[in-house]
């Protein structure tokens, strides 16, 4: 384990730069949407006459058009598509894809994955540092199929933020690799992760998504929460995200993306680190 100390504060852009080529890694992880030229050319259409009903129900002006227009260039010239796709659209393409999906409860991605970790055996500790600040947190479980099998040697793909708020890999004082990984359950599909309590955070406000928030007068807060990916060969892959009962924002998340089902309620342990069970269950692809 490494111990470093904050030297450059994360900024909008430099997040939007690792979130931009995240995103590019994403698109090829996920493949090519497989649209007819139809399909396209309806959804395109409808998405054109959607900005255009805005514009003639609101009365849109010239200087209000070209305001407009300069924040989209500001945004793809800072990077920031994916923050601000992932965050204000990203949940109801979820909860569209969850109408023909069963088993554990889906939630965003977000903008903040990275992929090809390290790997971790059934009872493992995410990489911390020495002196990593905040309340150590232990998340147990089984992975399963729909009828309740177990599944072995599926994958949790697991991340989260700092005590600070920030995510490593996204902010130049964090160690590469901080709090991720990707743990293999064992034969009864079984799992125990040590990690600490994340955090509420701030999506980046210093940029054109942020310039947005704070001129429409909204917050920029999301609760704290855990990410995962969990796979098995076979089955379909879940994301999502887990909360925590009491937290803050939990009913005003930035990025409406909390469900009630993935609200857990930590409680401390015999060795007095707080502990959760949560188990995943898993439909065949």
């Amino acid at each position: 384990m490494t111990t470093t100390k904050p030297d450059v504060s994360p900024t909008a852009a430099g997040s939007g730069a690792n979130a931009s080529e995240a995103a590019r890694a994403s698109a090829a992880r996920h493949g090519q949407a497989a649209s007819s030229q139809e399909r396209l050319s309806t959804v395109a259409h409808d998405v054109i006459d959607a900005v255009n009903a805005v514009i003639r129900e609101h009365k849109i002006t010239y200087p209000e058009f070209q305001t407009a227009k300069r924040w989209l260039m500001e945004v793809g010239e800072n990077g920031e598509w994916p923050l601000f796709l992932d965050v204000f659209v990203e949940h109801v393409v979820e909860e569209v894809a969850a109408e023909s999906q069963q088993g554990t409860v889906g939630s965003i991605e977000g903008p903040y994955y990275l992929p090809d970790q390290q790997h971790f055996p059934p009872v493992t500790t995410l990489p911390m540092r020495d002196d990593e600040p905040g309340t150590l947190l232990v998340l147990a479980g089984q992975v399963r199929d729909l009828a309740g099998a177990p599944l072995p040697n599926a994958e949790v793909d697991i991340w989260q933020n700092a005590a600070d708020g920030f995510y490593s890999g996204f902010a130049p004082h964090l160690p590469e690799g901080l709090l991720r990984g990707v743990v293999t359950v064992d034969e009864d599909g079984r799992f125990e992760i040590t990690t600490i309590l994340p955090a509420p955070y701030q999506i980046p406000t210093d940029g054109p998504t942020g310039k947005l928030i704070k001129t429409a007068g909204w917050h920029a807060w999301r609760p704290a929460h855990l990410h995962l990916m969990v796979r098995a060969e076979g089955f379909r892959q879940i994301t999502t995200q887990l909360y925590f009962a009491g937290g803050e924002y939990l009913d005003g998340d930035v990025a409406s993306a909390v469900k009630d089902d993935l609200v857990l309620d930590p409680k401390p342990g015999p060795d007095g680190r707080l502990r959760v069970d949560y188990d995943f269950v898993l439909e065949r692809a």
